[in-house]
């Protein structure tokens, strides 16, 4: 049977070797079967430059590139891993997407992304996202030593944490027009994105047009995966070993 998965916010690190070894038995066992894997975004918990090589990211890589042998893997940027470039998605084996792109899904269209340019509401973190997407700003940050970096990723996620507790819900999810400019601006009646950590299908109408917005999960407490075929989208978990 045909098949194509989708994950997100996996938020891999050194320190939650559970979350990496629930990707590792799933990429062997079930991705292996896949006409395609796409990973929109956040596969790691930070990301400060492809030439920070360690043991953690190489095993990462290896496990990816095993995989791209025989399965195509694609990879759309996140908030915290946008400083990936062409080296790491070489050793690793994927195909580095746009960040919005759309996909024949099985005879159906598409549209991918992370997600968070939907969130217009948190305007501080748009502002930012604008100067981390910006041509000049990556290329500072990696001329910085690695131990810079390392600091200013660490204040980075400190900062967003406390930032965070001071917004409500409304303000961090999707602005429901966003969602619709973009599908319309796509002409798909289908969106995939990660980003929010909320995991559900959507059902709504534009213009009595019927609409679908998946959100997949993310993999702080189990693996969650979004199993595509020709008849249907399933939203699944997958428990940590």
């Amino acid at each position: 049977m045909s098949v194509t998965y989708f994950i997100s916010d996996l938020h891999l690190s050194a320190d939650r070797q559970d979350i990496n070894n629930c990707l590792f038995h799933f990429l062997q066992t079930e991705a292996i079967h896949a006409d395609a894997l796409y990973i929109l975004g956040d596969l790691f918990e930070v990301w400060i430059g492809d030439d920070n090589v360690t043991p953690f990211s190489e095993s990462i890589a290896a496990a990816l590139k095993s995989l791209s042998a025989t399965v195509p893997i694609y990879f759309i940027h996140g908030n915290r891993d946008f400083a990936i470039r062409q080296a790491f998605a070489d050793r690793a084996g994927m195909t580095i997407l746009p960040e919005q792109y759309v996909i024949d899904l099985y005879g159906r269209r598409a549209l991918l992304m992370h997600g968070d340019e939907l969130c217009t509401r948190d305007l501080e973190y748009q502002k930012f996202r604008k100067k981390s997407r910006s041509w000049w700003w990556p290329r500072l940050m990696l001329l910085l030593p690695l131990k810079i970096r390392q600091k200013i990723a660490n204040d980075g996620r400190e900062t967003s944490k406390n930032n965070q507790k001071q917004l409500t819900a409304e303000i961090m999810d999707v602005t429901q027009s966003e969602v619709e400019l973009a599908m319309q601006r796509h002409n798909v009646d289908l969106l995939i994105h990660g980003h929010t950590h909320r995991p559900n299908v959507h059902k709504f109408y534009v213009n009595n047009k019927p609409m679908k917005r998946i959100v997949l999960g993310d993999w702080y407490d189990q693996g969650s995966i979004l199993i595509a075929d020709a008849h249907h989208l399933s939203l699944e978990n997958r428990a940590f070993q």
